[in-house]
C-alpha cells in the first residue's frame, strides 16, 4: 500500500524528497541560522492546513512568536485570513519557563491529543536543549515526544540550528525518520545555498546537494541534474542544417537531429556567429532554437544580430542572456528549460561553456551537469550547440579542459592561420560521431551574411 505524503507545495522539493516526506513521520529540518529552516516550514504549513486538520506551528525560545509572524507576513503564501483557522500559531516559551521541559512535553502532548493536525511544527527543537537539566534529560524528552508522536499518528517538523556533524550524535537524529540539511557554502567570493536529504526512511529520494534560494514566495529548490537513466530511446534520422551549406557538406550532410556539437575557437573566431546562424537558420525552416548566452549582454547580442540582417524578433526564437556571476547551474538549466517547452524549441545554443563553468568551480560537478544535460535534450530530441573559447590563436594544443569534447556529437575547430600581414580564419570538422565527414581545414570569412566557407587551405 502506497505511502501518504506530505506536499511541500513545491513539485520539485517533494521530487526530491521522493513525493514528499512520508506522512505521518518526524521530520527533522536542520541548519545554521540564516539558511530558511523557518520559511520552509512555514510553507509546509500553508500548503497542508486546513480548517478540518489545522497546521500547528509551536514557537519555542529561539525567536519570539511575534517576531516570526511579523517576518511571516512578508511571505506571499502568508494568508492572515487563514491564520487562527487553517494555521495555528503558539508559544511555548511559558511552560519553558516553568518547570522546563517536564511542562513543555505536557503540553504538546495536550495539543496534539485534543485534535488532529495535518502537521506539527516545532521551531526551534535545538532551543530546547537549554532547558534540559542535562543529556539523559534531553534524550528522555526527545524519545517521550516522539513516541506519543507515533501513537496519535501526528506528522511533525522539528526545526534546529544544527550543523552536519553535531546532528549526527543528536537524539534527534536517531529517533527521526526523515532529516534535510540546509547550508550555505562558500564558493570563492560568495555563497551558495544546498539542501540535503540525509535520510528518509521508507522512501527513495534523489541524493547529493540539490541549490536551492529563500525567496519571498518560499523555498524555490532546484534538484541536482544528474542523469541516471540508460533506458533506450527513440534517435530521430532527419539531418539538421547549420545553416551553412558548405559546412553541412563537411559534417556529412549536417548535424543529426538531437546531437550535441562543441564549437571551439579563440576569440573573434567566429563562435557565437556560427550558433546565431544555427538558431536563425533553424527556426525559419520550423525548428525553434533558445539562443542562451553568457557572455554578451542583451543590447550587445541583439546589435550583432542586426548586424547580420537578422530579426531580433524572429518567429521562433529565443535569447536568455545572464551573466555567470550569480547563477546556479541547476537553476539556470530548469528555468532555460521551462523556456525550451514554452517555445517547443529543437534547437539549443549555449554560449559559452567556459563561462557557464565559471559558475560551478567543482569541475567533477560540472562535467556531471554537462553529460546530464546532453542526455536529457537528446532525449528530447533537441539539437544543442555549444561554445568553448581557447586562449591559443594560431594553434591547439589541446581541446576543452573540462572533458566535454567526448561527450559531444560533433567537434568543430575554429582558429587563425598567418596569412603575411593578416590573420586568416579557419575552420576544421575534427568529430562527427555515427557518420563520415571530411577533415579539412577550410578558410572562412565572416560577411555580412554570416559564416561563409572557402577552400581548403594547402600545406605551406
Amino acid at each position: 500500500m502506497p505511502s501518504r505524503r506530505l506536499s511541500s507545495g513545491r513539485p520539485r522539493l517533494d521530487a526530491v524528497l521522493g513525493g514528499g516526506f512520508v506522512d505521518p513521520s518526524i521530520a527533522v529540518i536542520a541548519g545554521l541560522p540564516g539558511t530558511g529552516k523557518t520559511v520552509l516550514a512555514q510553507q509546509y504549513a500553508f500548503a497542508n492546513g486546513t480548517e478540518e486538520r489545522p497546521a500547528l506551528y509551536l514557537s519555542t525560545v529561539a525567536e519570539p512568536l511575534s517576531k516570526i509572524l511579523f517576518f511571516a507576513e512578508a511571505l506571499t503564501f502568508f494568508d492572515p485570513d487563514r491564520v487562527g483557522r487553517d494555521v495555528l500559531f503558539d508559544d511555548l516559551g511559558n511552560q519553558l519557563d516553568g518547570a522546563g521541559l517536564t511542562d513543555a512535553l505536557d503540553r504538546i502532548v495536550g495539543l496534539v491529543e485534543r485534535r488532529a493536525w495535518s502537521v506539527l511544527v516545532i521551531d526551534s527543537f535545538r532551543a530546547l536543549r537549554y532547558r534540559a537539566l542535562s543529556s539523559r534529560d534531553i534524550e528522555s524528552f526527545v524519545h517521550q515526544l516522539a513516541g506519543r508522536l507515533s501513537a496519535t499518528g501526528t506528522m511533525a517538523l522539528w526545526l534546529g540550528e544544527y550543523d552536519r556533524d553535531e546532528l549526527a550524535i543528536c537524539p534527534e537524529f536517531a529517533v527521526a525518520d526523515a532529516a534535510v540539511l540546509l547550508s550555505i557554502e562558500d564558493d570563492g567570493q560568495r555563497g551558495s545555498r544546498a539542501l540535503r536529504v540525509l535520510k528518509l526512511r521508507g522512501s527513495d529520494y534523489l541524493s547529493g546537494a540539490h541549490a536551492y534560494r529563500v525567496a519571498a514566495d518560499g523555498l524555490q529548490v532546484f534538484p541536482r541534474l544528474s542523469s541516471v537513466d540508460h533506458a533506450p530511446y527513440e534517435l530521430g534520422e532527419g539531418r539538421a542544417t547549420s545553416g551553412i551549406a558548405a559546412l553541412d557538406t563537411l559534417l556529412a550532410d549536417g548535424y543529426w537531429s538531437g546531437s550535441s556539437t562543441l564549437v571551439i575557437g579563440p576569440s573573434g573566431s567566429g563562435k557565437t556567429v556560427l550558433g546565431l546562424q544555427f538558431a536563425f537558420v533553424g527556426a525559419r525552416m520550423g525548428e525553434p532554437a533558445v539562443f542562451a548566452s553568457l557572455q554578451e549582454n542583451r543590447v550587445q547580442l541583439e546589435r550583432m544580430i542586426r548586424g547580420f540582417g537578422w530579426d531580433v524578433d524572429e518567429p521562433g526564437t529565443m535569447l536568455r542572456c545572464m551573466s555567470p556571476n550569480d547563477i546556479y547551474i541547476d537553476q539556470w538549466y530548469y528555468e532555460l528549460f521551462d523556456t525550451i517547452e514554452s517555445l517547443q524549441a529543437r534547437r539549443l545554443v549555449i554560449d559559452s561553456l567556459g563561462d557557464l563553468a565559471a559558475a560551478c568551480p567543482d569541475q567533477k560537478r560540472f562535467r556531471e551537469f554537462v553529460y546530464s544535460m546532453l542526455n536529457h535534450c537528446s532525449r528530447e530530441g533537441i539539437s544543442v550547440l555549444l561554445t568553448f573559447e581557447t586562449p591559443e590563436l594560431y594553434g591547439q594544443t589541446a581541446l576543452s579542459e573540462f572533458g566535454v569534447s567526448h561527450l559531444s556529437d560533433n567537434v568543430i575547430l575554429l582558429q587563425y592561420l598567418r596569412k603575411q600581414s593578416m590573420a586568416a580564419r579557419a575552420l576544421t570538422v575534427l568529430k562527427t560521431r555515427a557518420s563520415s565527414h571530411l577533415p579539412q581545414t577550410h578558410e572562412f570569412e565572416i560577411t555580412a551574411d554570416g559564416v561563409v566557407i572557402g577552400q581548403p587551405v594547402t600545406p605551406a
